[in-house]
């Protein structure tokens, strides 16, 4: 393959997260015009995020390794990091190994959490900005759109993305099968803990207009309420509160729990039986036990959002087989891409070669009938023109079946241009005496095709 796809990267399986912020590209836009400048690469695209490093490049003819190596230093120096430690981190692949690495990437088959939307929308990110600086063109154009629109297919044709596969978001999937439309609710979140407060801006996205933080700082809560857009309460508060919402998220430090059930009775006849959602993600729990033993009360712990998150993370793994099948049969339709290109320049000197071919012949003939009209002239050549294109046809088709096979394409490009000696090299006199076969002139070749007519 002429055009050599390189990808280098690290990310959060190969490398701990000292090695992945010590090498994080801070000036993305630098660093890919400085690669082009200073690396045999002409194209180039580069995505740095908290999870991942890595460079896409098209290399310039050098061997491989010469252009990887290149770019790791280059890399390397950027960052004042030791090359030595950021090869023992990264991966390197070439070819349609790179092709596929970005297509899994795309497709989230590589994410920490499979299946997540980020990727995308950081490989978008990142792909712009080497639309825009320039580093970005046609192979590399090529192998984003494609990436994109392989990720759109696995999205489409798997369930690989359609269950929840985080302690948060298992809660507000909960919740939606609950009350369906989430619009029409109002939550309480009780304490400041990391997964309530991502619940509830899971929450609020999926369209639940009006949050309570209730917490025993107030000034933590008024600092939360600022996030997500609700109202801070002193958690002391907190049970006369209740009976207004919907959805509680309950995540403190408390040893024992904050939530009684003869209090959430006493709150269901205020709110003449409307069902309640209760999430406990506190260890120790926040709320009673027996709270859930209560009618139209639905209480989950983290345990029981835990068995949700790993069935639903089987169902994901189920679905990746799926997804993995289809970003092999894509990265094998790109390698036939990539062949075209490479038979491109070959298909271009064919067509050059007849039409010169055609036009020397034409202007012999011309000679020999004497003055034409320019009409007849115009005929002639368009006659001229069309012949040599149509007696390509066939050749050029068959060149374009065989350079789809793999390993095939060099070959069949090769003999394509030593048949019709593109590349106008000088052969000997002698040279076919090895298998018995006299060089030819052209006027040889037509004095036979006369005699074989005649044998006819």
């Amino acid at each position: 393959m002429n055009k050599q796809i390189i990808l280098i990267g690290l990310n959060h399986r190969t490398a701990g997260v000292e090695v992945r912020e010590k090498f994080a590209l801070t000036d993305v836009e630098n660093f890919e015009q400085g690669l082009m400048a200073n690396c045999p690469v002409h194209e180039c695209m580069a995505l740095s995020t908290c999870n991942r490093v890595e460079i896409v490049a098209v290399a310039r003819q050098v061997p491989t390794m010469e252009a990887m190596e290149s770019i790791l230093r280059y890399w390397a120096g950027a960052c004042n990091g030791p090359a030595e430690l950021l090869v023992e981190n990264t991966y390197q692949y070439s070819d349609l190994d790179a092709v596929k690495h970005i297509f899994t990437v795309a497709a989230s088959l590589d994410s920490m959490v499979m299946g997540e939307p980020q990727i995308l929308g950081q490989l978008k990110d990142a792909y712009r900005t080497a639309v825009d600086r320039g580093t970005a063109k046609t192979i590399v154009n090529r192998l984003l759109h494609k990436s994109f629109s392989v990720a759109k297919r696995i999205r489409t044709e798997t369930a690989i993305a359609s269950s929840a596969v985080s302690i948060s978001y298992a809660a507000v999937e909960l919740a939606r099968k609950i009350f369906g439309d989430l619009r029409p609710t109002k939550a309480m979140l009780v304490g400041a803990g990391e997964m309530a407060e991502l619940a509830a801006m899971h929450l609020l996205r999926n369209g639940v207009q009006d949050i309570i933080i209730a917490n025993r700082t107030l000034s933590r809560a008024k600092e939360l309420a600022d996030t997500l857009g609700g109202e801070p309460i002193q958690i002391e508060d907190m049970p006369s509160r209740l009976h207004e919402v919907d959805i509680v998220i309950s995540s403190t430090g408390s040893p024992v729990a904050v939530i009684k059930a003869k209090d959430v009775k006493a709150v269901l006849k205020k709110r003449k039986n409307k069902p309640m959602f209760f999430i406990d993600i506190a260890v120790p729990r926040d709320i009673d036990p027996d709270v859930n033993t209560l009618d139209n009360i639905y209480l989950y712990d983290i345990d029981d959002l835990k068995e949700v998150v790993d069935e639903n993370m089987a169902q994901r793994q189920e679905e990746a087989t799926k997804a993995r099948a289809v970003v092999d049969l894509e990265t094998a339709t790109f390698g036939n891409w990539l062949n075209s290109l490479n038979i491109q320049p070959t298909i271009v000197d064919l067509v050059d070669k007849s039409e010169d071919v055609a036009m020397r012949e034409l202007n012999k003939t011309l000679k020999k009938i004497g003055p034409v009209d320019e009409a007849t002239r115009s005929a002639l050549e368009r006659l001229a023109l069309s012949i040599a294109h149509k007696s390509l046809h066939e050749p050029i088709c068959f060149l374009k079946r065989r350079t789809q096979e793999e390993g095939s394409a060099e070959r069949f490009i090769d003999l394509a241009r030593r048949m019709f000696n593109l590349d106008d090299e000088t052969v000997p006199a002698d040279a076919h005496f090895d298998r018995k076969q006299a060089t030819c002139s052209p006027e040889d070749v037509e004095q036979f095709i006369e005699v074989s007519k005649k044998e006819q």
